[in-house]
């Protein structure tokens, strides 16, 4: 089975979104499985060595920005974000209809200006020279890294939001 008809089967996506999803999720688990050998090696370490990892505190960190920031984009088209519906039965269909329409609007652009001013702040590092406090690493990069998914999160937001409202209307 090739790896296009394996996406198809097990993807509900379509086209390159299903191919970006696959991606990030393959990254972000790359990056688990990293994280899960480097605290084994680190506990493994601490209690037979009496010798940590050095700087496995800010690997650990990195890693897990790198995580989250490669499945938001993926946790927003799909819309699994953690929804609260607790007053949807009284609202009304329409209500609800366009109070996520409107979130979807308000979080897009939220993200938008966000990831600008992250990405201000990642040019900024990256010309200071700005490492971590261990390992001197370049933090700029990974702030450049949040600011691109972060503005491809809030693309995404708002292509997914106006999929819901022409889905919504085309019924």
């Amino acid at each position: 089975m090739s790896l296009a008809n394996w996406l198809a089967d097990h993807y509900e996506e379509k086209g390159p979104v299903a191919w970006l999803a696959f991606f990030l999720e393959a990254f972000a688990a790359l990056v688990l499985m990293a994280l899960m050998f480097l605290t084994c090696a680190d506990v493994l370490g601490r209690y037979l060595f009496d010798n940590a990892v050095d700087g496995s505190v800010e690997l650990t960190e990195l890693a897990i920005a790198l995580i989250v920031f490669a499945e938001m984009p993926v946790i927003t088209w799909r819309g699994t974000h953690v929804i609260v519906d607790i007053l949807d039965k009284w609202l009304g269909k329409t209500v609800v209809f366009v109070l996520s329409v409107v979130s979807s609007l308000l979080i897009s652009a939220s993200l938008y200006f966000l990831a600008a001013r992250m990405m201000t702040q990642a040019e900024r590092s990256i010309r200071r020279e700005v490492v971590t406090e261990y390992l001197e690493m370049p933090v700029g990069y990974i702030v450049q890294y949040i600011a691109v998914m972060s503005y491809a999160t809030a693309a995404l937001m708002i292509t997914y939001g106006l999929y819901r409202l022409y889905r919504e209307y085309s019924r």
